[in-house]
């Protein structure tokens, strides 16, 4: 399962700390990334684990995070991938 959440600038280190602090929650790979081009003024993290792990960190984090769904969601992930997938093609000439 893989979910995206908008958190505001000013509460992203507390947001993170509770996820990151969460033993089930602590172990699904999370990233965050600037919210820009897509919204202004934050920052939108990644969970991506098992139903469970993404479960449990949107309750975590309800009171201070949104889900983000639909197109917009759709477009995170693809400028994500993207951004992987760049990063992973400069890593390939490094073991040529």
């Amino acid at each position: 399962m893989e979910i995206i959440l908008f958190v505001e600038r000013s509460m992203l280190r507390e947001v993170e700390d509770r996820l990151l602090k969460d033993d089930l929650v602590s172990r699904a790979n999370i990233i965050s990334r600037d919210s820009h081009p897509f919204r202004e003024g934050g920052f939108y993290i990644r969970v991506l684990g098992s139903d469970e792990q993404c479960i449990r960190a949107k309750e975590l984090v309800h009171d201070m995070a949104e889900e983000v769904v639909g197109k917009e969601r759709e477009d995170v992930l693809k400028a994500i991938k993207e951004e992987d997938e760049k990063m992973l093609s400069g890593f390939s000439g490094i073991f040529k």
